[in-house]
């Protein structure tokens, strides 16, 4: 059975709350105002992590089939709407930003197993920093290479929160 936007988006957020809660930050997700303004939802980290205290960071969560992507050994090349691509390359905004690119198997009933000994879920997370990227003459998508060693997970997320804490731009 396929997913249908609405239930990815879900799912989504799921994972991406998951690795916070794992890496021990908190995942605020997004009202309606700030989702329309490109941010998905806020990871925040509590108390200083050597340097700012509660550093943090928005997100902008894009999801998509496995199937239907372009994937080499170095990149996954995911079609970014023009909007979302301005908004992220923006180096005028208050807390740094990255895009989250969530990727679930084409049948939803794969995305989730439980059993006695666990919860299985089945999606890769990758993540990039377009802060500072060129402005684009594209009309409606911008192809943006995900470089694969990019993993959202928590050793990521801790480094990019240090990198925050430390006044490092993404």
């Amino acid at each position: 059975m396929n997913f249908d936007n609405q239930s990815k988006e879900e799912v989504s957020c799921v994972c991406v709350n998951l690795v916070a809660a794992v890496a021990g930050y908190e995942f605020q997700r997004a009202e309606r105002l700030s989702d329309s303004d490109g941010v998905d939802g806020t990871i925040i980290a509590l108390g200083t992590k050597g340097g700012r205290r509660r550093p943090r960071f928005d997100v902008q969560i894009k999801s998509t089939s496995k199937d239907i992507l372009n994937i080499n050994n170095e990149y996954i090349s995911y079609p970014l709407k023009v909007k979302n691509y301005e908004e992220l390359r923006d180096e005028n905004v208050q807390a740094p930003q990255i895009l989250i690119l969530v990727l679930l198997p084409n049948d939803k009933n794969k995305v989730f197993q439980q059993s006695e000994e666990g919860i299985n879920i089945n999606c890769s997370i990758y993540w990039i920093s377009l802060r500072g990227y060129p402005p684009t003459t594209n009309e409606y998508t911008v192809t943006v290479r995900l470089p694969r060693n990019q993993v959202f997970n928590k050793q990521a997320l801790n480094s990019i929160m240090q990198r925050i804490s430390a006044g490092e731009n993404l």
